[in-house]
């Protein structure tokens, strides 16, 4: 929960920055941005790649689990699309791609704002903190009257990082590791549902 603060804290105050001073051109350059986004990717690859345990995960995996990351990603973006509808000035399109961040606020935030517009960036990356700290907050509650996958699905991206050490408390050990899978595919899926979204 306190990252989830620290990025909110940054970005309001890059917002109270800009109203307060004039920041040097090559800070508020869109090139600035697409070049930390890239640099975001490689180190989620390098993440990823390292991970030792990921590996593990993949060589053990029993294939029922790939259906987890399917019904994370089907529920999100049909959830997400019929919430659009009930938003002035969203399309359902623009509220799936919101939903395609699963929680990954910095990639997806950037991403959106590059390929569609600074606005629906903000409105993806407040969308994708409040599914983080709403997970972080509600998992107890999930775990114990939805079932224990309720959590992991809740979680999107974040099941294999932020959120994972209280998934696997009120879950158990088991579903760690389903967690862990689940929050691995959802993370390298964001960038490519939406540039199929946006592109």
């Amino acid at each position: 929960m306190r990252n989830s603060l620290l990025i909110l804290t940054c970005f309001f105050a890059g917002l109270l920055l800009t109203r307060q001073t004039r920041l040097p051109g090559w800070l508020t350059d869109d090139r600035a941005s697409l070049y930390t986004l890239y640099a975001l990717l490689f180190l989620v690859g390098v993440g990823v790649g390292s991970n030792g345990q990921t590996w593990t995960i993949l060589r053990r995996i029993n294939w029922k689990i790939v259906l987890v990351p399917a019904i994370v990603v089907l529920g999100t973006l049909l959830g997400a699309g019929l919430a659009a509808h009930f938003l002035p000035g969203i399309s359902w399109q623009e509220g799936m791609a919101v939903g395609a961040g699963f929680g990954y606020y910095s990639l997806s935030s950037i991403l959106i704002s590059q390929m569609h517009s600074d606005r629906l960036g903000v409105v993806a990356l407040l969308a994708n903190i409040m599914r983080e700290m709403l997970t972080l907050l509600l998992t107890p509650l999930l775990a114990r009257y939805l079932g224990k996958l309720a959590p992991i699905a809740a979680a999107g991206a974040t099941a294999m990082d932020t959120t994972l050490p209280i998934i696997s408390r009120f879950t158990g050990s088991e579903y760690a590791t389903i967690a862990v899978f689940s929050g691995l595919v959802l993370t390298v899926l964001v960038p490519f549902l939406l540039l199929l979204l946006l592109g």
